[in-house]
């Protein structure tokens, strides 16, 4: 055996706040990239006679690994190798001499131990160095000794490590493997060892492969790593992740924006795109923005009644789904889109008055009574007509008033009864009487207005009934001339109160002005807007469009 020779490791800067495990986990990040690199058997950790044993069967360390040098091998090679520089091997030998660990490493190339020593021509610095043998030639591969490690070092270490975790793959792309979250935060593995972790995160991430970016940022102790090293490839891999368990948790993040609960990965514009299209192909929805939510909530009303789940999303998301409806992608449905959707569903079957049966004429020859429950008559309301159908594949509709015929329409099946046809007739002519949409204040302000007036006159009704029936014998409270008169005059004043709410929308709902100025989206001209309209023609242009935002 030849004498020991010394080779300096010229360590100057130490890692004070590495502990043991982390030391132990560059010389496992090693073994592993030898396996890797040289396929060949897996890594033993292993304890004899207190004595911890980590070890690869590829070709052996040599005195030249001990240098800082660009490894072109592992540059070169395949996803998951973790070093390059052989920085992390004297970064760790010098962890191990500092927390009182000694090493012993054995090759075929030789057998290598740590000693403190004088500087070559400089005998008043002392530095750390390896003390070089002659090796077994008939040994495989390289075997790191570790005396004064615990169990729990070398548990700690390997829970740095993605294969020793057992955390299960939910789905392998180009970029990185998308990861089942386990226990109470996610965590971001890079080739397999821990960069950091995130409590917010939905999943956890194994990211195989680096950009140029990331190259540079990691750092020579790979924990803690910022976010910002590996925010592009996670949304590389969320964007090209295409297993049901992962889109589907990914869809139903997007009702998570309600609760609170959201995950980070949404906070990406990107990522919450591709949730919002995903939830778009498993279920029927609707996108608005809480400006729309407040400006259009009769909109909101319809899309409900039409089935659809109503998500409220950014303005920024909002955006973003408007591009990718303007480059052909109409299927998505926003605001404007669902106006444009509804209106296409209108589709009338007109009914001649002969057609009806003998019993639906009788339930529609009551409509002059019917109006003459709220003080109007047939030639104060738009023109009644019947229809077979009101909305195609959706004809949950029974009535509407449609401002571009100027006149009302009601689904034949409510002359199957008069209570239905009633109300169906006093919410349409509410709606044309008033121009107020559904949900608004105006409009609820004079529904309520017919239900007292109706009310009234259906009670005076009863009460002349009793009265003829005990040939003008006065009911107790009811009879007297004078209280008669006051009812008159209740009538009377709840007719005018109808009135009064409509002449008052300015000051009974401030929400509801009689115009407003919209800006055509198309060619930026103003357009002086009724506050009820849906859709609004440009007077430059023509161009039609949803008036979302009052200038």
């Amino acid at each position: 055996m030849t004498d020991a020779r010394l080779f300096d490791l010229n360590i100057e800067e130490v890692l004070d706040h590495w502990e043991i495990e982390h030391a132990i986990r560059e010389i496992i990040s090693n073994a592993l990239d030898e396996q890797l690199l040289t396929g060949t058997g897996d890594v033993e950790i292993l304890e004899h006679g207190g004595v911890w044993h980590v070890r690869d069967f590829g070709r052996g360390l040599a005195i030249e690994h001990f240098t800082l040098n660009e490894n072109a091998e592992k540059v070169a090679g395949p996803p998951g190798v973790i070093g390059k520089f052989g920085v992390g091997l004297k970064d760790a030998l010098a962890t191990f001499h500092r927390r009182g660990v000694s090493v012993m490493i054995r090759s075929q190339h030789g057998v290598y131990q740590l000693r403190e020593a004088h500087k070559h021509n400089f005998d008043r610095i002392t530095t750390l160095h390896v003390e070089h043998r002659d090796g077994d030639p008939l040994m495989q591969g390289s075997t790191f000794e570790l005396a004064g490690v615990s169990a729990a070092h070398v548990e700690a270490a390997k829970s740095l490590f993605l294969r020793f975790n057992g955390d299960e793959t939910l789905e392998t792309t180009t970029y990185g493997d998308v990861l089942a979250r386990r226990g109470g935060v996610a965590r971001v593995y890079i080739s397999g060892v821990l960069a950091s972790e995130e409590p917010n995160f939905l999943f956890s991430y194994n990211i195989t492969s680096l950009t140029p970016a990331m190259k540079k940022r990691l750092n020579r102790e790979r924990l803690n790593v910022g976010r910002t090293t590996y925010a592009e490839r996670v949304k590389s891999i969320l964007r090209s992740a295409q297993s049901e368990v992962v889109c589907d948790a990914l869809a139903e993040q997007v009702s998570a924006r309600a609760t609170g609960t959201q995950c980070d990965e949404m906070q990406w514009i990107e990522i919450s795109q591709r949730a919002l299209n995903l939830l778009h192909e498993r279920r029927d929805v609707a996108y608005i923005t809480e400006e729309e939510l407040e400006y259009h909530a009769d909109l909101v009303d319809h899309m409900r009644q039409d089935g659809l789940d109503v998500m409220v999303v950014t303005t920024a998301q909002k955006a973003r789904l408007d591009d990718q409806i303007d480059n052909g992608d109409t299927d998505l449905r926003t605001l404007e889109g669902y106006v444009h959707q509804y209106n296409d569903t209108f589709n009338y079957d007109f009914v001649d008055l002969t057609e009806l049966s003998p019993a639906e004429r009788d339930v529609f020859s009551r409509t002059a009574e019917l109006l003459d429950l709220i003080g109007l008559n047939l030639g104060g309301v738009p023109p009644i007509r019947i229809s077979e159908t009101i909305r195609v594949n959706l004809d949950g509709t029974l009535g509407v008033w449609d401002p571009e015929l100027g006149e009302i329409v009601i689904k034949r099946s409510q002359l199957g009864s008069l209570r239905g046809y009633a109300g169906t007739l006093l919410h349409e002519v509410a709606h044309a009487d008033t121009g107020a949409v559904d949900v608004s204040r105006l409009f609820e302000s004079v529904l309520t207005g017919y239900l007292g007036m109706a009310a009234a006159r259906a009670i005076d009704t009863r009460t002349e009934s009793r009265l003829r029936d005990n040939h003008a014998t006065a009911l107790p409270g009811v009879g007297s001339t004078t209280e008669r008169a006051a009812r008159l005059v209740a009538d009377r004043s709840q007719s005018e109160g109808v009135t009064a709410a409509r002449e008052q929308v300015d000051v009974e709902a401030p929400t509801q002005p009689e115009a407003q100025i919209f800006s055509c989206p198309h060619c930026r001209q103003r357009n002086r807007v009724p506050a009820t309209a849906l859709t609004v023609r440009c007077g430059s242009c023509g161009e039609t469009f949803v008036p979302t935002r009052q200038e």
